[in-house]
């Protein structure tokens, strides 16, 4: 018994701190998955949502502590009975988002290692029997040093954790797992190959027949049923590829300009998802910088969910010489963990990649302006105006009745003109009143 505590120790421990870390080095995206489980569409437990962020803190932090109090074998009833109540209340929810189909991912392991809820909850399942060997026999469970040795390494542990939280939050995630990580290509990742594998649906179709509901299950065809039709409902059976970047894209409310961005040399894009929850000293640093990238021959492009009128209030309060466009805000959310962030990209490829706090650190030397294409510009036709032989300015004529006009002679070839004697005017229209 005590080899095998003492191995399912050392696993726990050590996938607990992995886990843990992996989140810590991102918390504000582990916040966006509490608040996905929040939601009224999954718990509908929504007064939560506010404090998303400091439980996400929280939990990745004591998530670490106890891998590590488990390791070195500090206070084992209390970290035994917190792991076993860490991992009910994970396996509930991993089975409750699997069996309901809430939530496609449950953010375990951060973006590093995406993992189904179904798959989330057969790890949880293992790690429950394992942690359940720990509760049984937590008399072996033996300190490795002495006691001011646990202190130190406790406190020690705790003091890292808050302060690797603390510096991932005032600037980015010291690791980018995303498909928007400094090297990586937007344009590329939303691309689907064409020998990609293709989603396997079932559909379960609701007929009326004599009388009673019955249910028909086909690939997606309309079954040919005596029947009155009820309803349908759909069921995935294998997830198809699933691209690395989805719904992003850069629109307005007519026109998406997507492609022509992602195509550009230099292009400095500033997200904000929401503008009214957008980080105001960011905002303030904005103006300068801005403007220093345009001047230093960029094209600057801001990213929002936000409606016309915010980003209208936004571009004038601030003095902003650039034009928000338009994405989804999950999307936004997933490309920088700031508001405001800032990218520098080159034809779809992310160069460089910064929290506001460290605006300055964007590189911006001088390149090549972007010409400015030429206006063709429409010479106005001068037009002569004749009534009855009298030369007359074009606003008497537009009062005039059309229906005293007997005829209306246009004359447009500029050699008769010419010999005429007229040298001012391109065209004569010669009008003739009735008597």
């Amino acid at each position: 018994m005590k080899y095998i505590v003492n191995i399912s120790r050392i696993l726990v421990g050590i996938l607990f701190i992995i886990s843990g870390l992996i989140k810590l080095n991102d918390p504000l995206g582990f916040s966006y998955k509490l608040q996905e489980y929040f939601s009224a569409d999954v718990l509908n437990i929504t007064f939560l949502e506010p404090y998303a962020l400091a439980i996400s803190i929280f939990v990745v932090i004591f998530e670490v502590i106890l891998g590590v109090f488990l390791l070195i074998g500090y206070k084992s009833k209390f970290t035994v009975w917190s792991l076993l109540g860490m991992i009910v209340f994970f396996t509930f929810l991993t089975f409750y988002s699997a069996y309901f189909e809430k939530v496609k991912d449950c953010g375990c392991f951060g973006d590093a290692i995406p993992l189904t809820p179904w798959e989330s909850f057969y790890k949880d399942v293992i790690l429950s029997v394992l942690i359940l060997i720990l509760f049984f026999g937590v008399k072996h469970i033996k300190p490795i040093f002495n006691k001011l040795g646990l202190t130190v390494v406790a406190l020690l542990s705790f003091i890292g954790c808050l302060w690797f939280g603390y510096h991932v939050l005032m600037h980015l995630p010291s690791i980018d797992f995303r498909a928007y990580a400094v090297g990586k290509n937007i344009m590329e990742g939303m691309i689907v190959p064409e020998d990609a594998p293709k989603p396997v649906q079932e559909f379960t179709w609701t007929f009326k027949v004599n009388g009673e509901d019955k249910e028909y299950v086909t690939n997606g065809s309309y079954p040919e049923v005596d029947g009155e039709y009820v309803g349908v409902e759909t069921k995935i059976i294998e997830e198809g590829y699933d691209p690395p970047v989805k719904d992003f894209s850069i629109e307005t409310m007519d026109e998406d300009f997507t492609e022509y961005y992602l195509s550009e040399d230099n292009l400095i894009m500033i997200i904000m998802y929401n503008l009214d929850t957008a980080e105001k000293e960011g905002v303030v640093k904005l103006k300068a910088f801005s403007d220093q990238a345009i001047k230093n021959g960029y094209t600057v492009i801001g990213m929002t969910a936000s409606g016309e009128e915010a980003k209208q209030r936004m571009k004038e309060m601030y003095k902003l010489n650039f034009d928000f466009f338009l994405s989804d805000e999950k999307a936004l959310k997933t490309v920088v963990r700031s508001s405001p962030g800032i990218l520098k990209l080159n034809k779809g490829t992310v160069m460089q990649k910064v929290h506001w706090n460290d605006l300055e650190d964007i590189d911006l030397p001088e390149v090549e302006h972007k010409p400015i294409p030429k206006e063709e510009t429409v010479a106005e036709e001068q037009l002569l105006y004749v009534i009855d032989g009298v030369q007359y300015e074009k606003s008497y004529v537009d009062q005039i009745d059309p229906e005293i006009i007997e005829s209306v002679n246009i004359i447009k070839d500029t050699l008769v003109i010419r010999e005429m004697g007229i040298v001012d005017f391109d065209s004569i229209i010669e009008i003739k009143l009735k008597k």
